[in-house]
């Protein structure tokens, strides 16, 4: 069997292996950018998230709040020992 080569024929494989990297090469830095943008998505809402808090601790820094029922236990109530003070 007999092989022919052209010079064609070999432009065009290398030009479908340069446009396959280079497909691969943007589709790695989409997906990149998409990966960041999440990141900073999911990051400015803990700031807000954050900020929405430590506003509403500041505002109610110093005061004092009664539960009625013993049903509604939060993560911010506290049970304290009664001390005698002389």
């Amino acid at each position: 069997m007999v092989y022919q080569s052209s010079i064609v024929g070999l432009f065009k494989t290398l030009m479908i292996i340069i446009g396959v990297f280079v497909l691969l090469r943007f589709l790695g830095q989409l997906m990149n950018a998409r990966r960041n943008m999440e990141e900073e998505r999911s990051l400015n809402a803990r700031q807000r998230n954050i900020q929405k808090e430590r506003s509403q601790k500041l505002r109610d820094f110093g005061k004092t709040h009664v539960k009625k029922s013993t049903d509604d236990i939060s993560d911010n109530s506290e049970d304290v020992d009664f001390e005698e003070v002389d």
